[in-house]
């Protein structure tokens, strides 16, 4: 019987315990068996190493962390990459779907041979959905990208084009995805189907200001990238990410879960 191969999962925290336990418990929930948990925190003194010491007796063996200072996020992501010892690697920092995902995640991969794998996702106010990510398969050229928390990828696309910039304050990960997809250099699958229930706003979107420098960063990406009519794709995932805030129809009825 072939191995199935093993799934980091990264979550990233800082004096935040009270979402860390919501989010350990998606991580501990999810049905895939081989799959370690790194948690990566920025020197807490809130509780978060009481429940770091709580989740390694949860799922013993499977959990690896590290707590010291940190540059943000970014730099925070890097070192749980460096600590990482699976096959494939993705980040938890929200809720899951189902206890399925990764099962099924994997599943696409290994079936069509990919480098990763992104699906859909719900970006939330509590319960109320405020933005519906469904961008299917596309190009960068076009602002098309991947739900950054629904991309789960094999270790040798960071061994090949590197970690996440550290010094792009907000839209590290815009940039980290221009550099891996654009000529599309990595293949994903795609699963169209709801994997992430996200909270609205994030590093990026919880201010005007905050949306206005992640655009800035996000033209500096695709020059550096030598993305050609830089403009043109600012403005295309502009219209993209608008079309987002109009409400589709139907009813995602794992909502109710």
């Amino acid at each position: 019987m072939k191995t199935l191969p093993k799934v980091s999962v990264i979550t990233t925290t800082y004096n935040d315990a009270a979402n860390l336990g919501r989010i350990m418990d998606q991580v501990a929930g999810q049905d895939y068996e081989n799959l370690e948990y790194i948690i990566v925190d920025g020197g807490s003194t809130d509780g978060t190493m009481e429940l770091i010491h709580r989740m390694e007796k949860r799922m013993p063996g499977r959990v690896r962390f590290l707590s010291e200072p940190d540059q943000g996020i970014y730099d925070a992501l890097n070192k749980g990459i460096a600590l990482a010892a699976g096959d494939i690697i993705g980040c938890c920092f929200d809720r899951y779907a189902d206890t399925g995902v990764i099962s099924r995640m994997v599943e696409a991969m290994e079936t069509e041979g990919t480098d990763g794998v992104h699906g859909d996702l719900y970006y939330m106010d509590g319960e109320r959905i405020v933005r519906r990510w469904h961008q299917g398969q596309g190009n960068i050229r076009s602002g098309w990208l991947p739900g950054h928390p629904t991309l789960y990828l094999r270790r040798k696309v960071y061994e090949q084009y590197g970690v996440y910039r550290t010094d792009y304050r907000i839209a590290a990960d815009y940039e980290f995805m221009v550099r891996i997809l654009y000529k599309r250099k990595v293949r994903l699958s795609y699963l169209p189907e709801i994997l992430i229930y996200m909270s609205h706003g994030g590093t990026s979107t919880n201010s005007l200001g905050a949306y206005m420098q992640s655009l800035k960063e996000g033209h500096r990406a695709l020059v550096e990238n030598q993305v050609p009519f830089a403009w043109v794709t600012d403005f295309c995932r502009i219209v993209r990410v608008l079309w987002q805030f109009i409400p589709g129809t139907g009813h995602d009825k794992r909502m109710s879960k």
